[in-house]
């Protein structure tokens, strides 16, 4: 019987669940841990904002780079072996930025922490997919993405309370941390039996045939309904939360107290989206919950920036919004399980991990059009675009079919 045929979970299930989900959390927090260091950066080593602004894209463009190739070598290795890799990778490069003696090294160690940042959630989101019972498959796949506030807020308190005593450098030292877990629980984890069953057909097939197959007849249209589905649903994200304190604090004139707050509640609403996002995906069926979610979010932005002076009178409605901003976030929850639904085992993690990283790429260009909407108008009309994705969301997820209750050992 293999894992995912289990009516409950066992010893083995959590163990896959509890490194995924650590990955994930370290994952964000060694991505947006640099934001919160950039001042000791400059005031160390003279760094100016324009040579750290390349740091911060050079491993944003790395986790792009390493979702592609660590999803084709899931393919190829399996679950278990990659996800352990992109822990260690993207823990060595943080490390490595405790050594940094000038900006042409710190770009290089960045980048070889966005590779393994990039490639973790793809590969630990299959992980869990291909393991998990079809029922609560969506449950614990948004449960793994309810990591990420977590991680912020780890960045956040570390960056601001532990770095003021122990100094950048050693706040860097401390990133070798899941590395160490790695080591620690490899012996203890499973691979995927899903991938295991089914490795003989493909496993020495080159990887780039992976990438060939993805854009052949047979899995072209749903690749790019799922690319078009990610690009939006990024869009949202990124057009929200990239200039929100900017927003926060010099449009709205919140105090540093009401500005963090208000990131603060995003946050915890970000996690409980992502903690309830399963429940609802398993009761009402996947496209059902990511319109209301993404519904939801489209709301709250649309409060929180066009409609601030109408809500502004009643304070608290201000920071309800930006928890309902938070909370419909959520609809990330439900990539991993949608995604490993739709794909077969010998291309899955290849597929979720290009599709996840493509669109993440493309948020390149998410600054520059707010700055320029900003120019003309304000901040608020450029963040308000994010409500516009947000709404297209929950419009486009109803191409794809209905996917509830699929049977992942049906699509080898």
């Amino acid at each position: 019987m293999l894992m995912n045929e289990n009516e409950k979970l066992d010893k083995n299930h959590y163990r896959i669940f509890a490194l995924s989900w650590a990955g994930w959390v370290f994952d964000f927090y060694d991505l947006v841990l640099f934001t919160f260091l950039i001042s000791h950066l400059q005031s160390s080593l003279h760094f100016s904002a324009e040579m750290l602004s390349i740091c911060l894209g050079i491993s944003l463009f790395a986790t792009g780079v390493g979702g592609i190739i660590f999803g084709a070598l899931g393919d190829k290795y399996g679950r278990k072996r990659v996800l352990q890799w992109t822990i260690i990778i993207y823990s060595i490069g943080t490390l490595l930025c405790a050594f940094t003696w000038s900006f042409h090294s710190l770009v290089l160690f960045r980048f070889i922490t966005g590779l393994g940042v990039g490639g973790e959630w793809a590969t630990g989101q299959i992980y869990i997919n291909e393991t998990f019972p079809d029922h609560l498959r969506a449950r614990f796949g948004a449960f793994m993405q309810s990591g990420a506030p977590v991680g912020v807020i780890l960045a956040s308190l570390v960056g601001g309370i532990v770095t003021p005593v122990i100094g950048w450098r050693a706040t860097f030292l401390l990133s070798i941390i899941p590395a160490l877990m790695v080591i620690f629980v490899r012996k203890y984890l499973k691979e995927s039996d899903v991938w295991l069953e089914n490795r003989d057909k493909y496993v020495n097939k080159n990887i780039f045939h992976e990438f060939k197959e993805l854009v052949s007849k047979e899995h072209r249209k749903i690749f790019l309904i799922s690319l078009i589905l990610c690009i939006l649903g990024m869009s949202a994200y990124w057009f929200t939360y990239s200039w929100l304190p900017t927003y926060l604090s010099d449009e709205r004139g919140l105090a540093l107290i009401g500005t963090t707050f208000g990131i603060v509640l995003i946050q915890c609403g970000d996690f409980a989206g992502y903690v309830s996002f399963g429940f609802v995906a398993e009761k009402l069926g996947r496209r059902p919950a990511f319109t209301i979610y993404s519904f939801i979010m489209a709301l709250s932005i649309s409060m929180i920036t066009l409609c601030w002076n109408q809500i502004v009178s009643v304070p608290d409605l201000i920071f309800v919004f930006m928890f309902l901003t938070g909370f419909g976030t959520g609809f990330f929850g439900g990539f991993g399980a949608l995604f490993s639904e739709l794909f077969p085992t010998k291309i899955r993690n290849t597929a979720v991990g290009t599709v996840f990283n493509l669109a993440r790429g493309v948020q390149f260009i998410t600054p520059v059009i707010i700055t320029l909407v900003a120019t003309y108008f304000d901040l608020s009309y450029g963040i308000a675009i994010a409500a516009i994705f947000a709404l297209l969301v929950g419009i486009w997820i109803w191409t794809f079919p209905e996917t509830r209750g699929t049977s992942i050992n049906e699509l080898n």
